[in-house]
């Protein structure tokens, strides 16, 4: 048998932190199948069914714990006692996850150790089949996926669909049933059918959410990491967001900080420019089209240089009313902090050895070569002569050049 195509997506540490143990097939010792609807409901019956399974389906794009629910709903509704959504590793041996609903039924696991025996594999996509249209009850009561597997979990009927979404990842979806409960009738066939555009659009909505807050979450550690802080204020100026970077320059509380959820400065003439800032920028996109973009310096109790802070205005569009919208965004820039790229990285980049990787650290966050050296604990002419063999490897000829090129480094990206 082939092995299977499907790959993994990460909404799994999702599910597994919300809903435990209870995701996958499951092992011998459940229950009888829970009572469903009737098969021959009425009409409102049926819709209201269809349209309870397709809402259930789009909870799942923005809340990947609840895949679980919508495979009960889909469990019950098609009279199976087991319904799974199945995610494989299309390389090694491994043999993937799966999520399953099984009607309350313990010792419930997350993957199907027997998968490359399924009768189902390489089966073409989008369309919805049975036992019966992959082999016979000859050869199915023959199969080492029945003998070895599904006998002893009481799985005699199996529903299978086949996706594919956009970016080439594929899904299996699964409901069975046992032998008490009979074959799956063309009700449930069309049940499935039905569902599958739906499925299919979920699936993409979910791994793009997914994509995009990877790619947010990293737009984020960079900012943070060139101690750039960004504050994001609502509607009514109170903060609900701040990065890493912001938090920490607002923690320290040296000239400006959190009071009550609400920006401020220390000083009372940097609190009414800044508070000042925050209404025109609220109130500028009433009344104009574009964003306001201000800056000023706040001053600090401690003597260092002064905070550089710019307000700009969000502009709302039609679609983020209501409360906690993000309306004002205040950007903190740290201009005397001192941070350490990861020395390795500095290494890696300009060939440099970690004595010559310290000295051009020392020399980036400020210091004098002299002052380099007595932080290091070496004599100035040892501290000169890496110096010469940092430019030599770096090709710049000044120390001011050398200082911009280790400021300007991806390396400062690698903290985390």
């Amino acid at each position: 048998m082939p092995k299977s195509d499907y790959v993994t997506f990460d909404f799994y540490n999702c599910i597994s932190s919300g809903q435990g143990a209870h995701t996958g097939f499951a092992v011998p010792g459940g229950s009888d199948v829970v009572a469903a609807p009737s098969r021959g409901a009425a009409p409102g019956v049926e819709t209201e069914l269809i349209s309870n399974l397709i809402a259930a389906l789009y909870e799942v794009a923005s809340a990947p714990e609840s895949w679980k629910a919508f495979l009960e709903l889909l469990r019950s509704s098609a009279c199976g006692n087991y319904a799974s959504l199945i995610v494989r590793d299309p390389h090694g041996d491994n043999v993937g996850w799966v999520i399953s609903a099984s009607g309350g039924r313990v010792n419930v696991i997350s993957h199907d150790p027997y998968a490359h025996w399924s009768p189902f594999l390489g089966v073409a996509k989008d369309k919805v089949l049975t036992l019966q249209d992959v082999m016979t009850a000859s050869e199915w009561k023959a199969c080492r996926y029945y003998t070895d597997w599904c006998k002893d979990i009481d799985i005699e009927h199996i529903l299978a669909v086949d996706v594919v979404t956009d970016n080439g990842c594929a899904y299996g979806l699964r409901i069975t049933r046992s032998k008490k409960a009979g074959a799956f009738e063309i009700r449930e066939l069309d049940l499935v059918r039905m569902l599958i555009p739906h499925f299919k659009r979920v699936l993409n909505m979910q791994l793009n959410l997914h994509r995009d807050r990877q790619v947010i979450s990293l737009y984020g550690r960079a900012t943070a990491q060139l101690m750039m802080g960004v504050v994001i204020l609502d509607q009514t100026g109170r903060m609900i967001e701040a990065n890493p970077a912001a938090t920490s320059i607002l923690n320290v509380g040296d000239g400006i900080r959190v009071n009550n959820g609400t920006l401020e400065a220390v000083y009372a003439n940097d609190n009414r420019k800044l508070q000042r800032l925050i209404r025109d920028a609220l109130l500028f996109p009433k009344l104009s089209r574009v964003s306001m973009t201000e800056g000023m310096s706040i001053t600090r109790q401690s003597g260092q240089l002064n905070w550089g802070v710019v307000v700009q205005s969000i502009s709302p569009d039609e679609w983020t009313e209501g409360k906690q919208r993000p309306s004002v965004a205040v950007f903190l820039r740290d201009t005397t902090g001192k941070a350490e790229p990861p020395a390795k990285l500095n290494q890696q980049l300009f060939h440099l050895t970690p004595a010559e990787t310290a000295v051009a650290t020392h020399l980036s966050n400020g210091l004098s070569l002299e002052e380099a050296a007595e932080a290091l604990g070496i004599k100035p002419n040892t501290a000169r002569a890496h110096l010469r063999s940092i430019f030599s490897k770096t090709g710049v000829r000044r120390q001011t050049e050398l200082v911009r090129l280790f400021l300007n480094s991806v390396a400062w990206l690698g903290n985390h």
